[in-house]
């Protein structure tokens, strides 16, 4: 009788050859200041990815030259030598790591190729610095910490939206191309060097100083973002949305003040397109909400229709409901109406929606104390300086003192709504409190 034959022995692998983080064979070891060497994708994702500031054993502050941890080329080779004569499986040598020198160069090849028969070329060099951004984040700061190659990006996009009619689709999109209904993809097959210019720029997440930076040297980015948002290309206009929302984030309110009439139609243009993301929706009122308390946005938004848009996102389940960004989309709208009604065109834009006051009272008991706060303030505005017999009727009839008296009665809006319902109560009491609709509330209702 044969006997098989016996397993072979585990083999107990040097405690020096394991990464502290994964407690895995390392594959790419590197060495911090701190004199402990990791792993470089562990060490990479502790430091960029997670955040962190400190060396995960020691504990010691890291300082600048440890964002470029030193390559232990020694022990990379042990390793390579003790998997190869322990049978285990060997470690490639690991490609030499992405530095500033060759983005420049990639960058400075693309600057050769953008005219005429170098599109073909110039699509090419954008993919490479694609992938090398979607190969590590390691590699994504060191693309954003080359200020040629955010500025080559941008120079693609303003060049194109300089050139590119609303009226006229981009080359190789068009009709053809399906609408976004998910989040942004990381990676998307882009069929223009504009569109491949977008989505790196949105990839790279850039900082609030590379934004500055950006906006400092140019000026007419944003309005450049803001062409993008009239293209018929649903993938470019979400990659726009994104960066303007990141680009207002860093700009003072003297350069707000004066946002053009394009880029607010813009976004009233994407806030109103049932065909684009949820998150695409949500970011497009995040930059309403950012432009408008500065300067005339509000009335150029009242002008480009944002009441209605809002009125309608609110009426297709935003409050509350799974679609067009369900209970966080009606939030954000209901804080731009209420930004809205602070102008005379906004309540008289928001009474003339036949389903504007109702709409707003049922954001008011609905959703968020946030979104309560925003709808309130919105009708205390026209309660209190659009107030004609038919509005305040109309307010009668469609629930809006129904809601109010709710309020008042329920306590759990805070204290500031409430105060602001029981003010709309008594301001018109002579109108609303013989009401035949009220009769049930007519004890709880304030004198």
């Amino acid at each position: 009788m044969e006997r098989s034959p016996a397993a072979p022995a585990p083999v107990e692998v040097p405690k020096f050859f394991v990464c502290p983080i994964t407690l895995e064979v390392m594959r790419d070891p590197v060495t911090l200041s701190s004199g402990i060497t990791y792993d470089r994708d562990s060490i990479e994702r502790w430091l960029f990815t997670d955040g962190h500031g400190d060396c995960p054993v020691t504990k010691l502050s890291l300082g600048a030259d440890d964002l470029e941890p030193t390559p232990n080329h020694t022990l990379r080779r042990l390793i390579q030598s003790w998997c190869a004569a322990h049978a285990v499986e060997r470690f490639p040598t690991p490609r030499p790591p992405v530095d500033a020198d060759r983005v420049a160069a990639i960058v400075d090849g693309a600057k050769k190729k953008g005219g005429g028969q170098g599109q073909q070329e110039l699509m090419a060099a954008l993919r490479e610095l694609a992938d090398i951004i979607a190969e590590s984040d390691r590699n994504r700061r060191c693309v954003e910490g080359v200020p040629e190659a955010v500025e080559f990006l941008v120079s693609v996009v303003k060049k194109h939206a300089a050139s590119t009619s609303s009226s006229k689709p981009l080359a190789g999109c068009g009709s053809q191309e399906e609408p976004m209904c998910g989040a942004v993809p990381d990676s998307p097959k882009a069929c223009s060097p504009e569109e491949a210019a977008l989505s790196i720029l949105h990839s790279l997440k850039l900082s609030e100083a590379s934004l500055k930076r950006v906006l400092e040297s140019s000026d007419d980015f944003v309005d450049a973002l803001a062409s993008v948002l009239r293209w018929p290309s649903y993938r470019a206009r979400t990659y726009a949305m994104h960066l303007l929302k990141a680009a207002l984030s860093a700009m003072q309110p003297s350069r707000l003040s004066s946002a053009s009439t394009e880029l607010v139609e813009g976004v009233v243009m994407v806030v109103a397109d049932r065909m684009l993301s949820p998150k695409a929706i949500k970011v497009a009122l995040h930059v309403l909400c950012r432009l408008c308390p500065w300067g005339r946005n509000r009335i150029k938004a009242v002008e480009a229709g944002a009441v209605a848009a809002l009125v309608e996102l609110l009426l297709s389940d935003g409050c509350g409901g799974k679609s067009n960004g369900g209970k966080r989309a009606g939030e954000l709208a209901a804080v731009a109406i209420d930004h809205l009604c602070g102008c005379a065109e906004g309540r008289l834009e928001l009474v003339a929606h036949p389903a504007g006051l109702a709409v707003v009272a049922r954001a008011a008991t609905r959703l968020s104390p946030m979104a309560t706060e925003s709808a309130v303030r919105a009708l205390h505005a026209v309660a209190r300086h659009s107030a004609t017999p038919a509005v305040l009727q109309e307010m009668l009839a469609v629930g809006v003192v129904a809601r109010l008296l709710y309020l008042v009665q329920a306590g759990a809006a805070g204290d500031r709504p409430r105060e602001r319902a029981r003010e709309m109560l008594k301001m018109h009491v002579r109108v609303w409190r013989g009401s035949p609709c009220l009769a049930s509330h007519l004890a709880s209702y304030p004198c």
